[in-house]
């Protein structure tokens, strides 16, 4: 794992957002497309703003995955994911991607919503996934502990009290009872099929997460710990965030 550590969340984002998109410009000249995943919180607001403004990067030769989302939350509810990836990064790139995979955790039908960004996941392998690590260590909402063995491409999660109250910390919901207590999140596996993955992690609320994810042992108690076996993984830190490391 290649680690940098940043001054500012802004220049944070800007080297994140240059390194994948070096990856995705690869992808598009050796292939003619790429294929990515975007995660959807408030830590890739600077890594987003940062990736809409590269140059020379053909956003109609992107075919962009979406990570997680809640059950049962309705697509037009202000902490909707896929709204929230729409609006801040979709709507705002230079012209469409190619094509967008948006996951419906609102579906009557949740397995049938899992079998086909299956399918399109296996026809379109992942060139680079962009994530970040939660405060309790997960990846997507891979909550400790995580299911490091299913080949599933997503999961259906029962989220922990951590994680629900960081929704709740970062302005999402009024009050912890309005958090959903499931969601619909790509699978550890599959992250980890990514060729490449940018891993952007600021804020001091973080720090401990970090210095699991990055320094403990590999485990299912710290899902992001597995990012330390993959071999081509950039971690982008600040300050803050870097503040518990040796």
């Amino acid at each position: 794992m290649q680690t940098s550590i940043f001054s500012s969340k802004r220049e944070l984002g800007q080297a994140a957002a240059a390194c994948g998109a070096g990856y995705i410009r690869a992808a598009i000249s050796a292939r003619g497309s790429a294929n990515i995943i975007v995660a959807t919180a408030a830590s890739q607001f600077e890594l987003q703003d940062a990736l809409i403004q590269e140059k020379d990067l053909d956003w109609s030769k992107v075919r962009i995955f979406h990570l997680d989302e809640y059950i049962c939350l309705p697509a037009d509810h202000p902490a909707s994911f896929r709204k929230n990836l729409r609006e801040r990064f979709i709507d705002r790139l230079p012209c469409p991607p190619a094509q967008f995979f948006p996951v419906d955790g609102n579906s009557d039908d949740l397995q049938a919503v899992i079998s086909a960004l299956g399918q399109e996941l296996a026809k379109y392998p992942t060139d680079v996934a962009f994530i970040g690590i939660g405060e309790n260590g997960h990846i997507a909402f891979n909550d400790p502990p995580a299911d490091f063995e299913t080949e599933a491409p997503f999961l259906i999660i029962e989220l922990d009290e951590v994680c629900r109250r960081q929704q709740l910390g970062e302005g999402w919901f009024p009050t912890l009872e309005d958090v959903p207590k499931l969601a619909l999140s790509m699978s550890v596996k599959q992250i980890m099929k990514s060729k490449a993955i940018i891993n952007t992690v600021p804020d001091l609320r973080k720090a401990k997460a970090v210095k699991g994810a990055l320094q403990g042992e590999v485990t299912n108690l710290c899902p992001a710990s597995i990012l330390q076996t993959h071999p081509n993984c950039h971690t982008f830190l600040d300050n803050p965030s870097a503040s518990l490391l040796d």
